[in-house]
């Protein structure tokens, strides 16, 4: 897919800014050729459409995966994870076992660059062995980490906050792919988790996504104004576009209470940090809250029982998403997964949701309690149940 430029800052300095469309860039910052990873591990694949595949319920499915094969066809497969993928000892060859998947969602910065980007969303989904639960657990943007050496970057290792290491990691013409595989590696390295999949999402073409599927319903438990966007004659635009009207402005405002949303505002929504009480562990599970909130209207809505429907949100998937599934097919997973469904997302928090921070010079860092590092543990070790039962504070309280 080539890279195409369309309006979306990622600031509110921001004016017109080229959008990731799906192909990772090789070594020459060029979209290169498809990298594949000689082992067969089969679970490479991270959320597609915001997790809509992945726990789509298997009574909504309807034909045969052969469908879904074809409409997710064209759906890029990059490498993602590098080292960081579960090895065989760690059981990801087959579908028997748990699976981990990495989800990192992009903020581009600037006119368009691939050293230039952070990961500023950091999820990790986990489904256990029995494949009827789904957990989402977001790591804080600003978590001090070890970020290891990379060869392609000509990174040497260090400490940094952990949204830093996909920048490091693309560095010297290593792209996003590289840029992925680094992340992935600090966070195996932070937790002991390797991945069986892995997924990069760019918001600009997210939001084309929540579009395919009309709007989404969301909870909003704070009142809190956009930090990014500005309403001129009633329309929202980002605020570099709406300076440039010359307008009067007003504030977006996203007041409390439920709603259905259209794609810019349940974007926006789950974008802001700034005026919540908790910062960026609030934002954390409202992108929590949009994962799971466009899986169910993607069931709700006979997404995954109209070959059209799904083909159009694929589609639109092509634009937000690069995946590394490892070569294996879609259709084959998602009927895997056929009895987690959009309900049964648990979504967790690390730090019990507040703030935990260090000062590191002039800036200050999150470093993760005793309690999150032993719950990426239970992840590994397959018993996070166990230990959400034990530990019922790190669930999340957000609707």
């Amino acid at each position: 897919m080539p890279v195409q430029t369309r309006r979306r800052p990622s600031s509110p300095d921001q004016t017109e800014t080229p959008i990731r469309t799906g192909t990772v860039v090789g070594k020459s910052g060029r979209p290169g050729k498809r990298a594949r990873r000689k082992d067969p591990l089969w679970a490479r694949l991270a959320l597609v459409m915001g997790a809509v595949l992945v726990v789509s319920s298997g009574v909504a499915i309807v034909g045969s995966n052969v469908v879904i094969n074809q409409a997710t066809s064209t759906i890029d497969q990059e490498n993602l994870l590098g080292d960081a993928g579960k090895s065989d000892a760690e059981g990801g060859k087959d579908l028997e076992g748990p699976i981990d998947l990495l989800l990192l969602g992009v903020d581009v910065r600037g006119s368009w660059d691939p050293e230039n980007v952070r990961a500023d969303t950091i999820i990790v989904l986990h489904i256990p062995a029995s494949h009827d639960q789904a957990y989402l657990i977001s790591i804080p943007r600003d978590t001090e980490v070890q970020v290891p050496a990379s060869k392609k970057s000509g990174y040497p290792g260090g400490t940094a906050k952990i949204n830093s290491a996909f920048e490091i990691g693309a560095k010297n013409g290593a792209g996003w792919a590289g840029g992925a595989q680094l992340m992935a590696a600090t966070i195996k390295n932070l937790t002991g988790i390797g991945f069986d999949g892995a997924a990069i999402i760019d918001f600009g073409g997210f939001r084309k996504v929540i579009d395919a599927l009309g709007s989404v319903h969301l909870c909003v438990d704070q009142e809190v104004e956009s930090y990014h966007m500005k309403l001129v004659d009633g329309k929202p635009m980002w605020n570099a576009d709406a300076k440039k009207t010359g307008k009067p402005m007003k504030p977006v405002v996203h007041k409390k209470g439920c709603r259905e949303m259209e794609g810019w505002e349940a974007l926006d929504y789950s974008r802001q940090r700034y005026g919540l009480k908790n910062g960026d562990y609030d934002r954390q599970q409202h992108q929590q809250q949009l994962i799971k909130a466009m899986a169910k209207k993607a069931m709700d809505g006979g997404v995954m029982t109209n070959p059209l429907k799904l083909n159009d949100l694929v589609k639109s998937a092509g634009e937000a998403f690069v995946l590394d599934t490892g070569g294996t097919k879609i259709g084959d997973f998602v009927f895997t997964l056929r009895g987690v469904a959009a309900n049964d997302m648990v979504m967790l928090r690390t730090n019990d949701g507040q703030f935990n921070s260090v000062k590191e010079g002039a800036e200050e860092r999150e470093v993760l309690k005793p309690i999150s590092l032993e719950m990426f543990k239970a992840v590994k070790d397959d018993n996070l149940a166990e230990f959400i039962a034990a530990n019922p504070s790190v669930i999340s309280t957000k609707k």
